[in-house]
């Protein structure tokens, strides 16, 4: 009986731990801008064009506005989904390489009010 409850929990613990380590959490939702991909509560993520493949350019006050769609600790990559590191060591998912960020001004699910920004800001595409 010990065996089969100790069996129980490892199963359990197994599943917890792979749901904590995988892809994040991204949906697409409808804006006006057609399908985007969203993170938490459905909030349209961006790109940004002064990053790079693998290398985020935005700190500070840029952040402020702007904030990264940051990773769980001992989050992996997995397919699309790779992680940037930020120079505070924080980790960042990124779609295809490019760091995905939310924008302060979106509200509610659907807004894509960030896109063309300053001319260097685009809604994440599926």
């Amino acid at each position: 009986m010990k065996s089969v409850k100790f069996l129980s929990v490892l199963a359990l613990v197994a599943a917890t731990a792979t749901a904590a380590f995988a892809a994040p959490a991204v949906t697409t939702v409808e804006t006006a801008k057609g399908k985007v991909l969203a993170g938490e509560k459905g909030m349209t993520l961006y790109t940004y064009k002064k990053d790079e493949k693998g290398m985020t350019n935005c700190y500070d006050k840029c952040a402020t506005n702007w904030p990264p769609f940051l990773a769980a600790s001992g989050a992996k990559a997995e397919g699309a989904y790779s992680l940037v590191e930020r120079k505070d060591g924080k980790k960042q998912w990124a779609k295809d390489g490019m760091p995905l960020y939310y924008f302060v001004k979106d509200t509610k699910s659907g807004d894509a009010t960030g896109d063309g920004v300053g001319g260097v800001w685009d809604v994440a595409k599926p």
